[in-house]
């Protein structure tokens, strides 16, 4: 497998790797690192489900808070956010426009570097300067202005992260403009180049807020200047208002992505051509529109006038049109499809379930009202988790399934895809749902221990934990395995009509011999 994507010259073995300017072997090396980091934000998460059916007997309070933290980070971070964008966008996104590289190769080559030192730098705060920080993944002051964990070196990660996905997103959004294949008009690109595009815009604009926020954090636990702390004359709702002006706009740097697998794989496996084409493209635009205004409803309890809430309540609602009809549009492909059940088509069906139960549980809490009474319970929790990792999460599964083939050359064994499917699926919503039971109920977030009343959902959802796991475990072994001893993929298995399928399993170095020119839509099946 090494011989993949040579480039040429004298480097070989990880030297080659690391100094490849090829988008193909970026892609893949993120995809490397975001499965490790993956792997340890997953292992941390069923430490937190063991602590929380017998607290005190893994981990002691304060540690708790630690560990969750760190649950958080890794998975938000160096996951989630990069995820889809940095794998398979970097793989894909030329080959999808009929591009030899992305328009800056050797700025995608940085930021892959930027991700890697972002990641180190985190890592590293684990263990020095106070330990890992227990603020939560959010950093809310002034928490991380008090303190003594070493939130400087985290946040400062986090900050080298945020400049890696603004290099990426620049990078997206000018290949697109400018290296589109001839013919291939916006409205004959694949729906996944159309969300890349959405998501570089979001990347480009937001992620600056994140960055100044975080520096200004370090500049006041070094020199004490009071832009968070009141003790100091400062105020920690700045911080909220900074953070969520970025961070909700990032749900939909890692839920656009998503929604652009779903567009590629619904197609091929109903064998019909996308339904409402230029609605699913222009959505996705509407959403990282609208995106940027909605920030304000995870701020309800902090205080705020009514006219405030009643606006941002508004703008919740309205983004939720745009989801809603891609949701549709995805349903109105499968109908009388001549449907083909694969494990891609598996995992991007449990997608639209899950996302629609996070979207319309996002709608609940959207209104003020019920928000006051579900804010900072485990019903955020779950709705979080089915947004996030039930969006994200499911159509990175979908996307490693789809395109596996055309990546590494070899093929996966379909029945142990489908079994880890179905194990993992069910054991999401064990986990999940009945969070949402126990957050109805009334059972805060972030607590380190509960009353009695609430050990029976803890127990389920804990069980689920285990479930979930089993899955995931049967999923990358069938992966693994395929990667070293299954048979060699042909160019296009799943009969898709895209660019990336022309082209042989794994792609050449520059992709193409010719610069194809294109001559119709991207879904069109014989």
């Amino acid at each position: 497998m090494n011989t993949f994507y040579a480039d040429p010259g004298p480097r070989r073995g990880l030297a080659a790797w690391m100094m490849s300017t090829d988008h193909k072997r970026i892609g893949i090396m993120y995809l490397a690192a975001l499965l490790l980091f993956f792997s340890i934000g997953a292992l941390l998460g069923v430490l937190i489900r063991l602590n929380l059916i017998s607290p005190g007997t893994f981990v002691q309070a304060h540690n708790y808070n630690r560990l969750f933290t760190i649950h958080g980070i890794i998975m938000i971070f160096l996951f989630i956010i990069p995820g889809i964008p940095a794998s398979f966008g970097n793989f894909f996104l030329p080959l999808h426009i009929g591009a030899r590289d992305v328009a800056f190769p050797r700025i995608n080559r940085l930021s892959w570097w930027l991700y890697l030192a972002g990641a180190v730098v985190v890592l590293e705060s684990l263990f020095f300067g106070g330990g890992p920080l227990d603020t939560g993944w959010t950093f809310y002051a002034p928490y991380s202005i008090q303190t003594r964990t070493n939130v400087s070196m985290a946040v400062f990660g986090v900050f080298i992260l945020g400049f890696s996905s603004i290099l990426t997103g620049l990078n997206f959004i000018t290949t697109i403009h400018r290296l589109r294949a001839p013919g291939m008009t916006w409205h004959r690109m694949p729906l996944f180049a159309w969300t890349l595009y959405a998501t570089g815009w979001v990347q480009l604009l937001a992620t600056p807020t994140i960055a100044i926020t975080l520096l200004l954090v370090i500049l006041e636990r070094f020199f004490g200047l009071g832009f968070f702390d009141p003790s100091k004359g400062g105020d920690p709702l700045l911080f909220e208002h900074l953070f969520w002006i970025y961070s909700h706009p990032a749900v939909y740097i890692m839920v656009l992505p998503a929604m652009g697998i779903i567009s590629e794989v619904v197609p091929v496996f109903a064998r019909k051509v996308i339904f409402g084409y230029r609605v699913v493209a222009y959505s996705a635009l509407a959403i990282a529109s609208v995106g940027y205004l909605v920030w304000g409803h995870h701020m309800f309890t902090s205080g705020m006038s009514d006219t405030a809430r009643v606006v941002f309540s508004f703008f919740t609602f309205l983004v939720a049109v745009p989801s809603g009809m891609k949701v549709f549009n995805w349903l109105g492909t499968l109908y009388k499809g001549s449907i083909r059940l694969d494990a891609p088509l598996l995992f991007a069906l449990s997608f639209i379930f899950l996302f629609s139960v996070g979207g319309l549980t996002g709608l609940i809490q959207s209104a003020v009202a019920t928000n006051l009474h579900l804010h900072s319970t485990y019903w955020i929790v779950a709705h979080f988790h089915y947004v996030m990792f039930g969006g994200m999460g499911f159509s990175f599964l979908a996307a490693l399934h789809y395109w596996f083939p055309k990546m590494f050359g070899r093929m996966y064994r379909e029945r142990p895809a489908k079994i880890g499917w179905l194990v993992f699926f069910l054991g999401f919503n064990i986990l999940y749902f009945s969070m949402f039971i126990l957050g109805y109920n009334g059972m805060p977030r972030r607590y380190y221990d509960y009353p009695p009343q609430y050990f029976t959902g803890q127990l389920v959802s804990t069980i689920g934990s285990w479930v979930l796991a089993a899955g995931l475990i049967i999923i990358f072994r069938n992966l693994i395995v395929a990667f070293y001893r299954g048979p060699k993929a042909p160019d296009n298995p799943w009969g898709g009509s895209t660019l990336e399928w022309q082209v042989p399993s794994p792609p050449p170095r520059e992709n193409f011999e010719e610069i194809p020119v294109i001559t119709r839509g991207p879904y069109l099946f014989e």
